[in-house]
């Protein structure tokens, strides 16, 4: 029987495009995202403007905004090269090997993302004061940000499909070429995701840099806001940062463009752990430098202090109510930055397109703005709109989903785009609506992945230092702000308690991220 021709109709054309048209709901939903992400980046603007397009020009052609140009670029880009390596092959070792104490290590790896860039720098030149510039800035953010690509890699490879691998075996490929030219391949979505948000937090930090003395973007912004009333200079360098931040986000998505193919359809096999042999020894010391670089120097530091000023005493009715308000400040943020990026995730995972990608940029440049702009901003709108929320709880929360909703955005958007969207078809092909499918297919499929960025934003909510100074409710502080404050009169043996019990809080989500995870 002679078969029917394929044709392509102009019915069958409209049905498919009806098919990918991206809901109204979630546009919707995903538009009140960007508009909150893109607040402070308009009152950037207008402050930039206020004296005329000429002063823009003249602070924008000035030579020390270029060597800021060059300097940050440097920094970012040796940053996430690193930390796209290092993250990576942490994630491959605790989820696709049998490498001994794995399951401590998959808790070890993700910890200093609990670790303040301003802690890390304090023990770094308190040890080392000649590791001040370049080389000190990069050590210190690069050990403190490595987690951002370890986390999302470690669910893309958990919910990967390891039939791939198997084929890759029985064709004759070694361990090697398995893991280079499939597993990671796989993961490939979720690296560039995590380098992403690397680099948007070398762009934006400032911690680290201040104490390494290294000259960048966010130190010019503060030296400009603290050195003279007029405000101008400092905004005009803002949007620069803001064009820059947007220009690695355009090219992170390329990126990923090309690779996110190459993510396996159908039901996900659950893969075949690789075993390690003589290479495990390698591979442990590799494990061991990781964590103690990242976690030992620290930990040996504050230790060091808090032992030194055990003499002193410890205010454990301070210490306990600055932790009780960290963990709620950091897990509202939490939750209204995971609601506010399932939609966005879910579009740019799912229906790519011109509108997807404004959108999904908007929420990613104002995460490359200094927390203190993010700040002065929201102290402008809770003055000049919303005064009833002025220095309490809700425009505090508000400045950690402008700040950190692009955490969660990068993970769900990984953990949606590995998943089959052939189940989402099955659930739509019975009757079910968008948002049943959403609800009762995607978000569980990709649970996991909901899970880590929300556990993203909790730790880098309590730890985050400028826009809590500006915003905290009043007599409400958390243990950074405890933190900071002992830091800054050089207490550091009254600090260590605050940084420690940080840690310590840092710990219980990640402890639950990886037992949720391994259900």
């Amino acid at each position: 029987m002679a078969q029917r021709p394929v044709t392509t109709t102009p019915a069958g054309r409209a049905t498919r495009s009806r098919r990918h048209r991206a809901p109204a709901l979630l546009l919707g939903w995903g538009a009140v995202a960007g508009i909150v992400a893109v607040v402070p980046l308009a009152h950037l603007v207008v402050r930039a403007l206020e004296g005329g397009p000429g002063l823009f020009l003249t602070v924008l052609g000035r030579p020390r905004t270029f060597d800021l140009l060059v300097a940050s670029v440097l920094l970012a880009a040796s940053v996430t090269a690193v930390c796209v390596v290092v993250g990576s092959l942490a994630a491959w070792l605790v989820v696709r090997t049998d490498l001994p104490g794995r399951r401590v290590l998959a808790v070890l790896f993700a910890l200093p993302l609990a670790v303040p860039s301003y802690v890390a720098g304090f023990t770094w030149i308190s040890e080392w004061p000649t590791s001040a510039g370049f080389w000190g800035a990069f050590g210190v953010l690069a050990t403190v940000s490595f987690p951002y690509v370890y986390l999302p890699v470690a669910g893309a490879l958990r919910a990967a499909d390891g039939g791939l691998e198997e084929v890759a075996r029985s064709l004759g490929h070694g361990p090697a070429r398995v893991l280079l030219g499939v597993t990671l391949r796989q993961a490939w979505p979720a690296a560039t995701a995590g380098g992403l948000l690397v680099a948007l937090y070398v762009l934006s930090d400032f911690g680290a840099v201040s104490l390494m003395r290294y000259d960048t973007f966010t130190l010019g912004i503060y030296t400009s806001y603290r050195g003279t009333f007029d405000r101008t200079p400092a905004a005009v360098l803002g949007c620069v940062l803001v064009v820059l931040a947007a220009l690695v986000t355009l090219g992170e998505a390329r990126a990923r463009g090309r690779a996110a193919h190459r993510i396996a359809r159908g039901a996900a096999r659950p893969p075949a752990p690789v075993r390690l042999g003589r290479a495990r020894a390698p591979w442990l010391a590799f494990s061991a430098g990781v964590v103690g670089v990242s976690l030992g120097i620290p930990a040996w530091n504050l230790t060091h202090w808090m032992v030194v000023g055990s003499s002193l005493g410890i205010d454990a009715a301070d210490l306990g109510a600055s932790g009780l308000v960290t963990l709620q400040v950091a897990a509202l943020g939490a939750l209204l930055t995971t609601v506010l990026a399932i939609p966005v995730g879910v579009l740019a995972a799912r229906y790519r397109g011109r509108a997807t990608a404004a959108l999904e940029t908007s929420t990613y440049v104002a995460h490359a703005l200094p927390g203190i702009t993010v700040g002065l901003a929201l102290v402008f709108l809770g003055i000049r709109v919303l005064p009833g929320i002025y220095q309490e709880t809700p425009l505090l929360v508000l400045a950690y989903t402008v700040l950190f909703l692009p955490l969660a955005v990068g993970s769900i958007r990984a953990a949606v785009a590995a998943t089959p969207a052939r189940l989402e078809e099955v659930s739509r092909s019975l009757g079910h609506g968008r948002v049943a499918t959403l609800a009762r297919v995607t978000v569980p499929l990709a649970a996991p992945g909901v899970a880590a960025g929300a556990a993203l934003v909790f730790l880098t909510a309590a730890k985050e230092l400028p826009a809590t100074l500006l915003l905290r409710p009043t007599g409400a502080d958390t243990l950074a702000i405890r933190l900071w404050t002992h830091t800054g009169a050089g207490q550091y043996a009254a600090a260590a308690p605050y940084a420690i019990l940080l840690v310590v809080l840092a710990a219980v989500p990640v402890l639950l991220l990886d037992r949720a995870v391994r259900r």
